[in-house]
């Protein structure tokens, strides 16, 4: 059974941090990235990060480079987004989501292709 879920994050105000976990279950199914994306009211899911759990590689959107960092916790099957330096429009829901297929990292698809994703978790920031 695959589960993917959030935790962290919550409130904070502008020019501070938070810090949100993904907490993923795939009973010995292997995936092969994990990606955060973001979704603010009336606006389309954005990608905001992702790491290939294969090599570490990472990715970032342009928007939160220089301040939001994942980190790959491969033991305790844990992907962490540190956010800093947050400001108003950093504010949505927050999703996790899981690659699922071996195949793309052998063609150089994007960490960012996600197969499962998790319910999400809120994230405001007031200025």
């Amino acid at each position: 059974q695959l589960e993917v879920v959030e935790s962290g994050g919550g409130s904070a105000q502008a020019g501070g941090s938070l810090r949100l976990s993904c907490k993923v279950s795939t009973q010995a199914m292997d995936y092969f990235a994990v990606a955060w994306f973001r979704q603010a009211p009336g606006t389309d899911r954005e990608a905001v990060s992702c790491v290939r759990t294969s090599d570490g590689d990472t990715h970032y959107s342009d928007s939160v480079k220089g301040r939001f960092t994942i980190s790959n916790n491969n033991g305790r099957n844990t992907v962490d987004l540190q956010m800093n330096n947050l400001s108003p429009d950093d504010a949505g829901i927050y999703y996790c989501g899981i690659d699922l297929q071996p195949y793309r990292v052998e063609r150089g698809v994007s960490c960012f292709a996600v197969d499962f994703w998790g319910k999400g978790k809120l994230v405001t920031v007031s200025s």
